[in-house]
């Protein structure tokens, strides 16, 4: 799992409260890190593959948001493999990591590792942090009219940047001014751990924030094309609101245990002995949350693949044509065809004769659309329902 914990345990002097979770059953803790991480890596890749019985859908315009959901999946799985990686190294090579605990060891590579795979871990995350804020603000730029595929390179460059500022940053304010000598205060854990959470702390914050403002300026625009607002403007409005509720919930499922673990820690952190009996409770909490986080923390993959895109199926179509390449469709800049798990295209698709031919019109479908895409809940009902939007 993601915590600055990992990061912690590489000082041979660590504080008491990172030894207490750190050694309690690290056997058991590492099976459950690559069990979880394993379950929701391959079911994440199942869920990213084409399928079987899938036609090629047509995208009104290659967008951001596509791109972005993307680059989060990834993170997911890259920050999924740095964990089963380490993880397997601990249970598989017992004596090299006892050399960690070692001060002014002569062999480097058992804290190189530890920082390293650490590290790995804490950047792959951070970054899938900031892709999930970059959503929310390109869904809300969208709406707006002022989000494209050029503002992709900014979140890229906000993205990847602050990611790996944030983490070397925090990583050299903890082993300042070596390794051997981190950890002799609060003041070198302090900034690391405001490094690692930051991030989380802004998606929990503001996304939500932006998320309901956006759904307010969908309903504004849905009004605003025909005037009207009817029962099926009306459930497509809900759609989205339900889909953003969906990404929340699972971030927020995820997540909240590093939170509570992470402020039980630093109860005890400050605390003259922690293993006094008044404790006691306090430490099986802590205990208790550092297993969940082993658990949740990488199964957030998978979790997030079913809130973009539902569940897609198992029948896995292995025939890689090229226009069946979502990644290649989305860095595309004209129209392109797409077999990426069950976009949703909500088009403007009155009957023949009463096309709307306006500008303005098809700009508020693009907007529509881009939101829509990859959200296959209550997809029939809208597309049975509606004359005013088609599906797939």
């Amino acid at each position: 799992m993601a915590s600055p914990r990992l990061e912690t345990y590489c000082c041979p002097n660590r504080d008491a409260a990172t030894q207490l979770v750190m050694n309690f059953q690290p056997e058991v803790f590492c099976g459950v890190c690559i069990g979880s991480a394993s379950v929701s890596l391959l079911l994440t890749i199942l869920q990213l593959l084409p399928k079987k019985g899938q036609s090629p859908r047509k995208m009104p315009k290659a967008s951001s948001s596509s791109t972005i959901l993307l680059l989060i999946s990834i993170c997911d799985i890259l920050g999924g493999l740095g964990m089963i990686f380490r993880s397997s190294v601990w249970l598989g090579f017992p004596d090299f990591i006892a050399n960690i605990s070692v001060a002014n060891g002569t062999d480097v590579w058992p804290s190189a590792f530890c920082v390293g795979s650490a590290m790995w871990i804490q950047l792959l995350y951070s970054a899938g942090f900031w892709w999930l804020f970059c959503y929310a603000v390109d869904s809300y730029l969208v709406v707006r009219r002022s989000a494209g595929l050029s503002t992709i390179v900014l979140y890229h460059m906000m993205t990847w940047g602050l990611a790996v500022m944030l983490c070397v940053e925090g990583i050299a304010l903890l082993y300042y001014p070596s390794l051997s000598s981190c950890e002799n205060g609060l003041e070198h854990a302090v900034p690391h751990y405001i490094t690692t959470y930051a991030p989380l702390l802004l998606v929990l914050v503001v996304n939500p924030i932006l998320f309901r403002r956006t759904v307010s300026a969908v309903a504004s625009l849905l009004k605003g094309r025909q005037g009207i607002y009817t029962e099926n403007e009306r459930r497509l409005g809900t759609e989205i609101q339900i889909r953003f509720f969906k990404i929340m919930l699972v971030f927020v499922i995820c997540w909240s245990s590093n939170i509570i673990n992470e402020s039980l820690l630093f109860y005890l952190e400050i605390q003259p002995n922690i293993n006094e009996m008044p404790l006691k409770n306090i430490r099986s909490a802590a205990l208790i949350t550092w297993i969940i986080m082993g658990v949740l923390n990488p199964m957030q993959g998978f979790l997030f693949t079913l809130a973009f895109y539902g569940w897609t199926g198992w029948r896995v179509d292995l025939k890689w044509r090229k226009r069946e390449i979502p990644w290649e469709s989305m860095s595309s800049s004209t129209v392109g065809e797409n077999a990426y798990p069950s976009p949703v295209n909500y088009q403007s698709n009155t009957h023949d004769s009463k096309k709307i031919p306006t500008t303005d019109s098809q700009q508020t479908d693009d907007a529509i659309s881009m939101l829509s895409e990859g959200n296959t809940s209550g997809e029939d009902r809208l597309t049975r329902s509606s004359p005013i939007y088609q599906g797939w």
